[in-house]
């Protein structure tokens, strides 16, 4: 049986569902083959998130990452990850992305996927910086994450105009402020709200947490059941934002690229917490795990 189906009618992704839509390789390829990330992300208080998700799309088979982030982002990271490529966008007096960066920002259409907001925060002008960015991009035909402040940032100003090709990853809070509700609220019917907002926006939404929920705007909705309380460490998150960039940009869909991704960052935290505990893994070693996840996932195809 490919999928396990409730009777709410909710899709439980089974390993037969994920190999049948996981993207395969080309031998005769090259790194434009498998696409090009954009990831605006960092701050000087979260510099973290951005080395996390920009490394997660490669380390799904993306064929580069570009971190387009703040001067110290980019000094920090680029001392210690060889593996991206960087775009200094200048920083601000609050150590954010200053929103004079959109006038340098480069065009979307030379990015195979954007992945914003992990780490931003929301000074410095930041806020007008993500919600203008999106507006120049509305009908933009380039996929894009939006997570963490990049919603944060929508939030503060009742922005919910998103670019036609987006996929948004909100824990249960971000969703709240988004629509305005109690998180309680939010837990209490996480399938529900999931698929309303989806409809709202007509774009993906990935409502993370125990069992996280995937929504499309056509009312389909998938509930992951991998995973573990491992995955409840900060950094976990941006690693979902880079996994599902990643897989965008080497052309998978939107639906099928936010589903392999959930499905395999929850193995990746399976098999990370077998050897680290589920209290001692953390986000960076989940990250090393990825690809083992895949290959034992690819192993019998």
């Amino acid at each position: 049986m490919e999928n396990n189906i409730s009777k709410n009618n909710v899709i439980v992704p089974s390993k037969e569902h994920i190999l049948k839509i996981f993207p395969r390789r080309i031998q005769d390829s090259n790194k434009g083959t498998y696409g090009h990330v954009l990831n605006i992300m960092g701050s000087s208080m979260y510099p973290g998130a951005a080395h996390l998700a920009s490394l997660a799309s490669l380390k799904v088979g993306a064929g580069y990452s570009m971190l387009a982030s703040t001067s110290e982002v980019v000094r920090l990271t680029a001392a210690k990850v060889s593996d991206l490529t960087y775009f200094d966008l200048g920083q601000s007096d609050t150590g954010t992305i200053p929103k004079s960066a959109l006038k340098s920002l480069l065009s979307v259409e030379n990015a195979d996927s954007v992945a914003i907001g992990c780490g931003l925060g929301l000074d410095g002008g930041t806020v007008d910086l993500v919600v203008n960015f999106l507006k120049k991009n509305r009908e933009s035909t380039v996929p894009f994450v939006i997570d963490a402040d990049g919603l944060n940032a929508c939030a503060s100003k009742n922005f919910y105009d998103f670019p036609f090709n987006t996929i948004i990853t909100p824990h249960p809070m971000e969703l709240a402020r988004l629509v305005g509700v109690d998180v309680q609220e939010i837990q209490s019917d996480r399938v529900g709200w999931a698929k309303k907002i989806s409809s709202d926006i007509e774009n993906i939404v990935v409502l993370k947490g125990h069992h996280t929920v995937i929504a499309t705007p056509n009312g389909k909705v998938y509930v992951n059941d991998t995973g573990n309380s491992a995955l409840s460490k900060a950094g976990t998150g941006d690693i979902l934002t880079g996994m599902i960039a990643g897989f965008l940009a080497s052309g998978v869909s939107k639906e099928n690229a936010a589903v392999l991704a959930v499905f395999i960052h929850g193995v990746a935290g399976e098999m990370a917490a077998k050897e680290l505990s589920e209290y001692g893994m953390l986000a960076s070693d989940l990250l090393k795990y990825i690809p083992y996840a895949m290959r034992l996932l690819i192993k019998g195809r």
